[in-house]
């Protein structure tokens, strides 16, 4: 036996589908009485479930892929309980979510997720010191005294505020305050800067060492490092990179300033005295640390296959840099304070800066000492007596 459903007449129903009664005899029924919105009018159309629909969004924004997903099982358990339209929408948001979820699962473990908020900050900050980079060369309103978060990347050969030299990333996840940050800008910028100008002789007079810190609204945004910039102490732009490394300078040239570097961070630890006492000690020690330094310069300078034109000054330079490394040695093993005064103004005299020319020129570095080395008479800086 099939049985056979049969579409209700038309006109108005009763509840559950039903006719009103009517008797054979009497002939077909009347209209009857019709109240749409009474008890037995049509049902108005069941409501959308708005947990279905928010679920939809979130699938679709993959924004939040897990809240997508636990929206979109809340709304199919409400529709199936209360009757309600959605149900599209929730496995629409159910099946957006869930494939938004393994994504985000993959691209935090292979490091996608950082790549991309690099990306973002980068982008969305490209007219701020967060975008920039070492090497960057870049235009501020006010110049660097007046330096905001605006800075504008600019091409080196053009005018321009400053140069980044070095980025020095901030330790601990919470803002140190503007004393440790100021503190951490001073000590290690200049730290860095002989990396990134290592000829110091090619640095103007003019150009001093500036950095910016993060400040606390920059911290929120993810700024992490303060930045070492070079620029001119007048505030007036310059043009031209004033890098001098690794990226700049070829093998001979290299290999000439790292061995001359030696004896720059040797002669910079020289003891701090603003007067000739009678205490040597310290002094004496010193004095064999840059006996040590000159060694190493010679063996340095010895090593190196150099070219046609530098191979006769170096030679001479090596033999001079013989004599101040006995000079200092001198110095060194006289115990007598007034005697080694009297020593160590002889090393000083044999490591003179000078002696250096020759070879600079042969090797096409700067020829010119900075203009601090003849005003120095017994505390150098660093890298003012380089030979």
């Amino acid at each position: 036996m099939r049985v056979v459903s049969i579409p209700p007449p038309a006109g108005p129903q009763f509840e559950g589908g039903a006719q009103p009664p009517h008797f054979p005899h009497q002939g077909p029924p009347g209209p009857g009485p019709y109240f749409p919105y009474g008890p037995y009018g049509p049902r108005p159309p069941a409501a959308v479930n708005g947990v279905a629909i928010a679920a939809l969004v979130f699938g679709v924004l993959c924004f939040l892929p897990a809240v997508g997903l636990v929206l979109g099982v809340i709304a199919l358990l409400q529709i199936k309980r209360r009757g309600e339209r959605g149900k599209g929408m929730a496995v629409a948001g159910v099946t957006l979510s869930s494939l938004g979820l393994a994504l985000w699962t993959v691209a935090l473990v292979t490091g996608g997720v950082a790549a991309f908020w690099e990306g973002f900050r980068d982008g969305a900050r490209s007219d701020s010191v967060l975008s920039l980079r070492k090497g960057d060369c870049f235009t501020s309103p006010g110049g660097l005294e007046g330096w905001t978060v605006k800075a504008l990347k600019v091409p080196c050969a053009d005018e321009h505020d400053g140069e980044v030299f070095a980025l020095v990333a901030v330790p601990g996840s919470d803002f140190p305050g503007d004393d440790s940050l100021v503190e951490l800008g001073e000590d290690r910028c200049y730290e860095r800067r002989s990396a990134y100008v290592m000829d110091g002789w090619s640095l103007p007079e003019e150009i001093g060492v500036y950095y910016f810190a993060p400040s606390e609204q920059s911290w929120r945004f993810g700024d992490r490092s303060v930045a070492c910039v070079l620029g001119r102490e007048d505030g007036t732009r310059f043009s031209g990179s004033l890098r001098s490394d690794a990226t700049t300078l070829d093998a001979h040239q290299l290999a000439y300033l790292e061995a001359a570097d030696v004896l720059n961070i040797a002669l910079d630890e020289v003891p701090a005295s603003d007067y000739y006492d009678d205490d040597v000690s310290d002094d004496r020690e010193w004095a064999a640390q840059v006996e040590e330094a000159v060694t190493e310069q010679v063996r340095l300078l010895r090593a190196h296959a150099w070219p046609a034109q530098a191979r006769e000054p170096v030679d001479e330079l090596v033999a001079d840099l013989v004599e101040a490394r006995l000079a200092w040695g001198r110095a060194a093993g006289t115990a007598d304070p007034d005697a080694y005064w009297i020593r160590e103004e002889e090393a000083w005299e044999a490591t003179d800066p000078s002696l250096s020319i020759t070879v600079r020129e042969a090797l096409g570095l700067a020829t010119s000492p900075p203009a601090y080395d003849e005003e120095v008479e017994r505390e150098p800086e660093a890298g003012e007596m380089e030979v």
